[in-house]
């Protein structure tokens, strides 16, 4: 039998690398919001491997969250006294690392003790992954005030629900106790993540504060950054896997690529931790690697995803090796999506495609399909829609960009191209079906989501080509429309 993961057990585990420093010398030094599998896998790891060469030991994490899975995910690691294993996987090996990054996990969704903790002045930055729908934006991608849940924030920040609300109400104590603020460092796949984070936290401030609001804005950091690691689901096979794989009975165990990427903006008046030491990229500006990785990763996936699932492909592995799903991505990369990407210096563009389509390839990961299609609603705005604006913009074609926002639409209709049934995988699942559906006689009513579309709804060349790509869909299936836009027919 593999023994539960704990400290405890640390000195028994001989097929896993444990944490190279004593768990009880580390303080925290930072608040993470939204435990889950990517933070983990990326931030966390970062830690781990600065506090294994003795370095700034004064920056352990402290989670804390908002949502039912946060609560599920705090009972499980503190069970196992916050730490984890984390097995990183290229297409050759595995190897398994236990991280102890963390020391402690705040009750979910307890304002006070959660406010509380961030008004300690140790605490010198606040970090969240909340994911792309965690940030309220509407069909224009800015931050949505009349949002029901936002709205509900407006009582004075006294017991505040959201993250927004909590970082506001943290802030306010930190004035308040004339404490110096907290830097607050978004680790989301959106634009512009410390731009938006600060539109966030603000926006809700001014619901009852317009004063605490202008200071929010003008005395607190938000840098942008830049985050890259494959990191699917964690089901059951990868719960056998680490238990059979490396002897360790771990209730939260994450799987990722091990590839790894972290790019940021140096602006952390609070101080950080020497990141730069163990693989960060301190630049003056995060745009252009931004721009560069969600447009081609975020934005392939989104290509790759819906026509896979719609052919019952379940990984994106498999995906990568069907002659119909690869061309497709690959075409509308190289045709449509690396034109609007300006990369940074000394970094080519098509080579950073090739070794993604690499990764998107790696067997070992087993990234799941439907994780890549859930939440379209608030994906396709982030990593499809600007890419066809700025075609347009430049008086290009988007018929490739098109039909995958067809495909998009078609998957929500909530059947495979073979009819079997698709389970609910978007918030708005019922709503966006009944719109899909009725797309068969009425293609332009998924346009008209102006939530989603906003003003790109409206423009003609994207309305034509997506109601070509949809009609072409409806009546001849979804791969014989693949088979003729690779085949150049339209």
């Amino acid at each position: 039998m593999a023994p539960p993961l704990s400290l405890a057990a640390l000195p028994g585990l001989t097929r896993a690398k444990t944490p190279g420093y004593d768990r009880a010398a580390l303080t925290p030094g930072l608040v993470h919001f939204g435990v889950g599998n990517f933070h983990r896998a990326h931030q966390a790891a970062y830690l781990d491997r600065l506090f294994s060469q003795g370095r700034d030991l004064d920056w352990a994490v402290i989670g804390t969250g908002v949502t039912e899975a946060d609560r599920a995910m705090r009972a499980d690691l503190l069970a196992q006294d916050c730490l984890f294993t984390l097995v990183s996987q290229s297409a050759e090996e595995s190897r398994a690392r236990v991280i102890g990054a963390m020391v402690d996990y705040l009750p979910v969704g307890e304002a006070a003790a959660i406010i509380a903790q961030l008004a300690d002045p140790r605490i010198r930055i606040v970090s969240l992954t909340v994911t792309e729908g965690g940030y309220f934006l509407d069909g224009e991608e800015r931050f949505n005030l009349d949002h029901p849940v936002i709205l509900a924030e407006a009582a004075g920040l006294t017991s505040p629900r959201t993250v927004f609300g909590l970082i506001a109400a943290g802030l306010r104590s930190r004035r308040a106790e004339g404490a110096a603020p907290f830097t607050v460092m978004s680790c989301d796949n959106i634009p512009h993540n410390g731009a938006v984070t600060r539109n966030a936290v603000a926006g809700v401030a001014r619901l009852s504060d317009p004063e605490l609001a202008g200071w929010i804005e003008t005395a607190v950091a938000f840098p942008n950054g830049m985050v890259d690691r494959i990191t699917p689901a964690t089901g059951d096979a990868e719960l056998a896997a680490v238990v059979r794989d490396h002897d360790i009975a771990d209730r939260r165990p994450v799987f990722c690529e091990d590839f790894s990427q972290w790019v940021l903006e140096d602006h952390f008046p609070a101080g950080r931790p020497a990141l730069e030491d163990v693989g960060v990229e301190f630049v003056p500006d995060v745009a252009p690697y931004e721009r560069m990785k969600i447009r081609i990763l975020n934005g392939g996936h989104a290509v790759l995803a819906y026509p896979a699932a719609l052919l019952e492909i379940e990984y994106a592995h498999q995906a990568m090796a069907d002659p119909l799903i690869w061309g497709f991505l690959d075409k509308v990369e190289r045709e449509e999506i690396l034109p609007t990407v300006s990369p940074p210096p000394g970094v080519d563009a098509a080579g950073y495609l090739q070794v993604i389509e690499r990764r998107f390839a790696n067997p070992k990961i087993a990234d799941q399909v439907r994780r890549l299609c859930y939440d379209g609603a608030n994906r396709q705005p982030k990593f499809i829609l600007p890419i066809i604006a700025d075609r347009l913009a430049e008086g290009e074609g988007v018929e490739g960009l098109a039909l995958a926002s067809a495909l998009w639409c078609r998957y929500c209709a909530g059947e495979t191209e073979s009819g079997a049934p698709i389970a609910p995988n978007d918030p708005n699942w019922t709503r966006l079906t009944q719109i899909a559906q009725a797309t068969r006689n009425d293609p332009a009513a998924w346009l008209a989501m102006e939530e989603v579309y906003g003003s790109l709804g409206q423009a003609a060349a994207f309305q034509a080509d997506f109601a070509a790509a949809l009609t072409a869909m409806w009546r001849d299936g979804v791969a014989e429309t693949l088979r003729r836009y690779l085949a150049g027919v339209g």
